[in-house]
């Protein structure tokens, strides 16, 4: 019913087809899938088809008789395998395989395409059976033949089964034969005459080979049995055979066993026994033979001893009644005849229980993994402990031994029933304060004195995402943050960086982020790091705000998400091309370089003339002289020593654009003892190379502040810069803070002498030491 509007729709394709051509193509078999095979598009242009480039679809497939192994791109006309074509189950071994389409094109002319699957040498022969069992009668002559069982190889042609071989031997040979289909078969040949009595059985080995280069082989074993012919006599091995026999014997007690041997097989070689006659086979033509027998009767030993009275038992060993609970003893009484005889009694010797074993634990440490948030008195494993003995001694109660988690009693996260050994939570544990705690079960039996063991329990909790992120940078304002960018803002401008921690571990605890609502058309986040950048640029007649809804949400099953509104304001910005208008740059830049070397010259000048003044100041004037007189003085005032109270913390919000100098000299007391706020000169035997420099707030911020409190900030976007520099060496915190105290207690003026504490403060990276 299906296959007649099939033959109709053909038909009428066929009728309107403008052209009619035939591709052949061929293909090898095991390619993958996707392996292109032609180029049809191309082939068919080639051949006069008038194919349309402006359409799509170049081809539609009218009929395939392997549609599920190939087909055509309608848009690129390429024919290409859908998956590994096996031919061998495509085509069996049949000598042409092949595969065929009928195509139409967009002008409607049709292309019939033939793909002819080619052979590989891909499988190997092989037989039906792992062993060819044969029977070969002694008696066949040479020249006698057996047909064996073929081999089969599903490849074709040369492909398959071509020859058989046959392990090297004297007396058998193979002869390969052609059937009518093509196929190869052998036959085995006796080649030379057998005798069963010299060897009844060989083995060999059969090997089939393809056609291939190398070829593929099969191997099976041939198993040849030589069947027997009666061509043997019974011979007995003695002529005369004496034996004796007990008094006592009863009847049809084996006298002798007489044995006439025939090597032949089967009714061949089967030799029956007679008093009267000969002993003789029962194959055919049969020849006898006989032997005579002596029997003497001897006396023998057949009255057992009897028992009068019993002796005393000892124990001879340590007894364990687990090992053994009862022994079943047996006294023998045995006389000295031959055979010996003897007579024996029994009874049975039963062992009581004493509390000498330890109970034993099944394993001397468990493992539990429980997920936190989990309900208080759940269960969560049992321990169990064996003791061997009886009744009250091996009867095992089980208490936790008392420790710490966590500064807790362990009794307030478990508890573990006596009975059963069976350890229930108490608590609700949670991943994020308590990942994992052992604690020990004490086994005790009920014996007098008890005896006890104990074994180990370590309880993992496994983590839950039951922490929402929380939402960090930028800093909101009940759930809201604002940022201010620069109106001239390009593409890819980072606006600000969302950050949000969440306490859970793995998936649970890594979060993304993404734009949820809002002005989502001219800004885009980075799923990963949070960085939310412009997508678009602005201008004058741009709104002046944007709104965003950023949502941070974890990778839990049932992920947990937290969002925050971020209000983005466009600052004004001046387009420098605007402003710059129509004057020349060449010009802007000629009178900026003037301008900078007016001021150097300017500088170079007032420098050389305060260097001047300074070193008259020094020469006649010696701080440490001074210092040292002073000192012998009695003086005004106790000097002020500085604590840890003075030292404060103070944040970091303005950039600086001045510079302190913090000068390291060899010559004076300390390794840091001399700030110099207002000039660039260096004390008195101070190398340059030796002073570091620190940014702080420029003059007019400086004026401005109450306690002269200076800020740093390093803008590189760089490494972290160190807080501080003394001769190329950096300091760590903690040392800078020291030095820092040290050096606020020695404090000189611009000469290089100690002028008491400075007025003002210095701070480096967030430590403020302030008086």
């Amino acid at each position: 019913s299906l296959l007649l509007p099939v033959l109709l729709l053909l038909a009428v394709l066929w009728t309107q087809a403008a052209a009619l051509i035939n591709l052949k193509y061929s293909v090898e078999e095991e390619q993958r899938a996707g392996t292109v095979i032609a180029n049809v598009a191309k082939d068919a242009r080639e051949a006069g088809f008038a194919l349309d480039p402006r359409q799509a679809s170049a081809f539609r497939v009218v009929s395939n008789s392997a549609p599920h192994l190939v087909d055509i791109n309608p848009s690129s006309g390429l024919l290409v395998t859908k998956q590994k074509i096996d031919r061998d189950l495509l085509c069996r071994q049949s000598p042409k395989c092949i595969i065929s389409l009928e195509v139409m094109s967009s002008s409607m002319e049709i292309c019939v395409i033939k793909v002819e699957i080619k052979d590989l040498n891909d499988n190997a022969p092989s037989f039906p059976a792992t062993q060819i069992e044969l029977e070969i009668s002694e008696a066949a002559s040479p020249g006698t033949r057996i047909p064996l069982d073929s081999a089969y190889d599903p490849d074709s042609g040369s492909f398959g089964v071509q020859t058989y071989e046959l392990t090297p031997n004297e007396l058998f040979g193979l002869e390969i034969k052609t059937r009518g289909d093509g196929s190869r078969f052998a036959e085995l040949v006796v080649e030379k005459s057998l005798d069963r009595e010299t060897q009844s059985h060989y083995s060999f080995r059969i090997t089939a080979l393809d056609g291939g280069d190398p070829p593929h082989l099969g191997t099976v074993g041939l198993s040849i049995k030589v069947t027997d012919s009666n061509d043997n006599n019974p011979v007995f091995g003695e002529s005369t055979y004496s034996v004796t026999v007990p008094e006592n014997s009863p009847p049809n007690t084996p006298v002798i066993r007489l044995n006439a041997s025939d090597p032949d097989e089967g009714t061949n070689g089967q030799v029956v026994y007679s008093f009267y006659g000969y002993a003789k086979d029962l194959g055919p033509n049969s020849i006898p033979a006989h032997c005579k027998v002596t029997v003497s009767v001897l006396d023998t030993n057949d009255n057992p001893p009897e028992y009068e009275s019993f002796s005393t038992i000892l124990v001879d060993g340590r007894l364990d009644r687990e090992q053994h609970d009862q022994y079943n003893l047996t006294i023998q009484a045995r006389d000295g005849g031959v055979p010996m005889l003897q007579s024996s009694k029994s009874f049975t010797v039963r062992i009581t229980d004493e509390n000498d074993n330890h109970p034993h634990f099944s394993k001397p440490y468990y493992q539990v993994i429980v997920q936190e948030n989990n309900t208080p008195g759940a269960y969560l494993l049992s321990v169990s402990a064996r003791d061997p003995d009886l009744g009250l001694n091996g009867s095992v109660s089980y208490q936790i031994v008392p420790s710490q988690v966590r500064d807790m009693p362990v009794f307030t996260y478990v508890s573990i029933n006596p009975n059963s050994g069976d350890i229930y939570a108490l608590r609700s544990f949670n991943h994020e304060q308590t990942k994992a705690f052992e604690f020990k079960v004490l086994a005790k039996d009920g014996g007098l004195p008890s005896l006890q063991s104990n074994a180990t329990v370590r309880v993992i909790i496994l983590d839950v995402n039951d922490n929402t992120p929380v939402i960090t940078a930028p800093p909101l304002i009940n759930g809201t943050a604002e940022v201010y960018i620069p109106r001239n803002s390009g593409i890819g401008y980072l606006v600000t960086v969302v950050k949000a921690d969440d306490y859970d571990e793995g998936e649970n605890g890594r979060v993304t982020y993404d734009m949820t609502e809002g002005d989502r058309g001219f800004f885009e986040i980075d799923q990963v790091n949070g960085e939310v950048r412009t997508t678009r640029t602005f201008s004058e007649s741009s709104k002046a705000s944007y709104e965003l809804i950023v949502v941070a949400h974890d990778h839990g099953k049932t992920s947990l998400s937290a969002s925050a509104l971020v209000l983005i304001y466009l600052s004004p910005a001046l387009d420098a091309q605007e402003s710059m208008g129509s004057v020349n740059l060449s010009l802007i830049f000629i009178i900026a370089l003037g301008s900078i070397a007016g001021i150097l010259f300017v500088t170079m000048i007032f420098v050389a003339i305060k260097c001047k003044r300074d070193n008259k100041e020094i020469r006649t004037y010696n701080c440490r002289i001074a210092e040292y007189s002073y000192g012998h003085q009695k003086k005004s005032s106790k000097k002020k020593k500085i604590n840890k109270n003075d030292i404060r913390l103070v944040p970091r919000d303005v950039e600086e654009t001045d510079k302190m100098n913090v000068v390291s000299c060899s010559s004076l007391t300390s390794s840091l003892n001399y700030f110099d706020y207002h000039q660039q000169t260096l004390p008195l035997g101070c190398r340059r190379s030796e002073s570091t420099f620190l940014n702080v707030e420029n003059q007019n911020t400086r004026n401005t502040s109450a306690n002269h409190i200076y800020h740093h900030s390093f803008n590189s976007q760089g490494p972290q810069q160190p807080d501080l520099i003394i001769n190329g060496v950096p300091l760590p915190e903690r040392r800078l803070q020291g030095l820092l105290a040290m050096a606020l207690q020695r404090i000189y003026d611009d000469n290089g002498c100690y002028n008491g504490y400075h007025n003002g403060g210095i701070e480096t990276k967030g430590l403020s030491y302030d008086r």
